[in-house]
């Protein structure tokens, strides 16, 4: 698995705190962390904006 075919997540258990690989295919998804057990959602894509959003402040 590439890095850009995965996806980083630490597990939220303070016992526990893995950093964890996912693919990227589990985007919006629940896990549960191999070691601990607990579950863990799986941030979606960030949504990619095609141009900035211009200020109406500037002339």
């Amino acid at each position: 698995m590439s890095p850009a075919d995965s996806v980083k997540i630490m597990c939220p258990k303070l016992t526990c705190r893995k950093v964890l690989s996912v693919p990227a295919t589990a985007r919006g998804r629940t896990v549960r962390c191999r070691v601990c057990g607990t579950a863990i959602r799986v941030p979606a894509a960030k949504p990619k904006s095609a141009d900035p959003v211009p200020d109406p402040k500037k002339p």
